[in-house]
């Protein structure tokens, strides 16, 4: 196994996900800076299960529309089970380096933990800045995994699963270019702002406590990592979370850009 695939299991596991506290607080955050207005076009890249299509449906009202984009066909399934009868939404099967739509298209537009995932990030961005409207505004949030403090009485063991996760993605520290790149693509007016998401709990409503079992699937069949070792490393966590020491913190990061007039 190597980067993440979006399949049924996936769709499950992310639908469930997207409904804990952390991320419905990521959401807000999201839609705070994206400030969708009633009648604008917003397009969602990479909408997976459908939740903030479902939101920004109430921010661009009945004179407005959504489109989601996802290269799943389970995501698109269950963003258009959530979102049917809300409002004007439409979703489309594609990949975001080839958006199906001419310039000019929208409005806003936003995507959420998405570019990590995708192998050539200056071409998924010219095309974001293809389908904005001069003046229009993007939202691309992404996670710092190099930033991830993850608490074990056994750090050695806790670097070589820390190591092997960073396979789940195609750029684990794309914040840390993404400014550049996005004025490369033309943005201009970029903004970056850090929001961490720290537990102290194995509490299933926080990114930290929902991860333990991402990471935990993740892990089950990489070469690399001895299924022994993984169990182990698991079990020491919920060790630590049952005598209160566990701990949890990942930085991820929103960059807000204008495509100039």
């Amino acid at each position: 196994m190597g980067q993440t695939v979006f399949d049924e299991r996936a769709a499950k596991q992310l639908d469930a996900m997207y409904q804990t506290r952390d991320i419905s607080r990521r959401r807000r955050l999201v839609r705070e800076a994206l400030g969708a207005q009633p009648g604008q076009q917003v397009i969602d890249i990479g909408c997976g299960p459908g939740f903030t299509c479902l939101e920004l449906l109430a921010d661009v009202g009945p004179a407005g529309a959504v489109t989601g984009i996802d290269t799943s066909e389970a995501m698109l399934n269950a963003a258009h089970q959530r979102c049917n009868g809300h409002g004007e939404v439409h979703f489309r099967r594609a990949d975001a380096t080839s958006l199906p739509f001419p310039p000019h298209s929208f409005d806003r537009a936003v995507c959420v933990q998405v570019l990590e995932f995708v192998p050539d990030v200056p071409l998924a961005l010219s095309e974001l800045y293809r389908v904005l409207r001069p003046g229009g505004r993007a939202v691309v949030w992404d996670v710092d995994w190099a930033s991830l403090s993850w608490h074990s009485a056994d750090p050695i063991r806790m670097g070589r699963i820390l190591q092997a996760w960073d396979r789940h993605a195609a750029h684990p520290m794309l914040p840390r270019t993404l400014a550049a790149s996005l004025r490369d693509a033309g943005f201009t007016d970029v903004r970056a702002e850090g929001h961490a998401f720290l537990t102290t709990a194995l509490d299933p409503e926080t990114y930290g406590g929902f991860g333990l079992g991402v990471v935990e699937a993740y892990l089950e069949g990489l070469p690399e990592i001895d299924p022994a070792e993984a169990t182990a490393w698991a079990t020491e966590q919920r060790a630590l979370a049952a005598s209160g020491a566990y701990y949890y913190a990942v930085l991820q990061v929103c960059f807000l850009a204008t495509r100039p007039i």
